[in-house]
């Protein structure tokens, strides 16, 4: 079977989740007035796989004079825009890189030397903390890059990698907002992690840091990750603390999420039920790994397909998050993908449940998709292509069935990000001539 039908409306979820989220829809309403003072300026800066839409966003609606706005953002490699007034450059996603690297340089030149009559406008989404790469002194890039590879390599959440690298940062947890002063500071975040904490959307470059180096410690020493000695030392000395709340530096400083996970779900519902679907939406923050988050919620379609329980077919489990990976095989991978393939083993070839999880970025992990399709046929015709499905779960190669079976996702950068998206879709049982 061809399933068109079924593919399309998962296709057609996602499609809401990611149009939900779209700066072009979600950013105007939430843009200041600009500097009223005849001395003020509007600099504009910025990071995440959404700055550049985001920036080109302000261009496009704001309402003060054009030649007082200025700025720089950093992208993803691929999720450029064009602007006029604000610089975009693009640099290396998920480990930073050197050009990473001089455009967090250039962006706190930028705030550098303003005064109170200046507004600071920061766009952040997902993605901003790796590609704002301002190692803190005594460390070198390379180290940095080492750090965050293993990091994402060992299973941490996306809490605990950006709780490390807050503290081995000359900009993130707070410190960028502290270099703008004396000049009121507006942060209008995408938010990309779970809890739409502002503190972890790339890392809280200006807001106030609730976690320590002690926090910091703890979780490279958990996961058994090696640091530079400079940087242990920074940690174990407290020389690498982060500013705390309460700090008066944060005193004309403001913040704003302006699209969640939250969000974007409840459109994808508002568009099942359009369909004769009922939803049910799980959460915003379904975190754990990816494999074992695939026998939870396979679980429940199951009960949902024999049962009625929590809710009788047709319905879709909507749900989102951050699921992690933890790294043993050699293959390709992705956590959506990874996550499909838990819940292709978990279902075993049910034959009313579908799935879609992909990643509303565009970017699934590292990969060139945005996730993968689940079908009925999906164990079937993996048999039939020789392809053994927990041999390749086992080798974290996700990727590389759902590429061999032709059901990858694939978007191209789709310059935003409100992380992981996923939708089980259970249909009923068909009456019977």
């Amino acid at each position: 079977m061809i399933y068109l039908h079924q593919r399309a409306l998962l296709r057609e979820l996602f499609d809401a989740a990611v149009a939900a989220a779209d700066p072009a829809h979600c950013l105007p309403a939430w843009l200041p007035d600009p500097p009223v003072s005849p001395r003020g300026r509007t600099v504009v800066v910025g990071a995440g796989k959404a700055a550049a839409a985001m920036a080109r966003t302000v261009e496009d609606y704001w309402r003060g004079d054009p030649a007082r706005l200025s700025g720089i953002v950093v992208t993803r490699y691929g999720h450029g825009a064009s602007t006029r007034r604000i610089e975009v450059v693009e640099a290396s996603h998920p480990a930073p890189d050197a050009a990473g690297q001089r455009g967090a340089a250039r962006l706190l030149q930028a705030v550098d030397g303003l005064g109170a009559d200046d507004l600071v406008l920061v766009l952040l989404s997902g993605g901003g903390s790796a590609l704002l790469a301002a190692p803190m002194a005594g460390i070198t890039l390379a180290e940095k890059r080492a750090v965050t590879k293993a990091l994402l390599a060992c299973g941490a959440s996306i809490g605990e990698i950006n709780c490390v690298r807050k503290h081995l940062s000359a900009l993130k947890g707070g410190r960028l907002a502290l270099a703008a002063l004396p000049a009121r500071v507006l942060t209008l975040a995408i938010s990309d992690v779970p809890g739409d904490e502002l503190s972890t959307i790339a890392s809280g470059p200006t807001v106030p840091d609730p976690t320590s180096c002690a926090d910091a410690l703890e979780i490279v020493d958990r996961y058994r990750i090696e640091l530079p000695a400079a940087a242990r030392e920074a940690l174990q000395d407290g020389t690498a603390e982060t500013p705390k709340p309460g700090n008066p530096g944060f005193a004309r400083c403001e913040s704003r999420v302006i699209a969640t996970a939250q969000g974007s779900l409840a459109a994808a519902a508002q568009l099942a039920r359009a369909r004769g679907v009922t939803p049910l939406v799980l959460g915003d923050a379904i975190e754990g790994e990816a494999r074992e988050v695939a026998r939870t919620l396979g679980g429940i379609a199951l009960s949902c397909a024999a049962h009625g329980v929590p809710l009788a077919a047709p319905c879709v489990l909507l749900s989102g998050g951050e699921t992690t990976v933890t790294v043993r095989g050699g293959g390709r991978g992705g956590r959506n993908a990874e996550f499909l393939l838990g819940l292709a083993l978990a279902l075993d070839g049910h034959a009313r449940i579908y799935a879609i999880a992909a990643d509303t970025d565009g970017i699934d992990g590292s990969e060139d998709n945005a996730g993968a399709l689940l079908l009925p046929d999906t164990a079937k015709r993996a048999a039939a292509a020789g392809i053994d499905l927990r041999a390749r779960l086992a080798e974290n190669d996700a990727y590389g069935v759902f590429a061999d079976l032709d059901d990858l996702v694939v978007t191209g950068p789709t310059r935003t990000n409100v992380n992981d998206f996923r939708a089980i879709l259970i249909e009923p049982v068909e009456d019977l001539p």
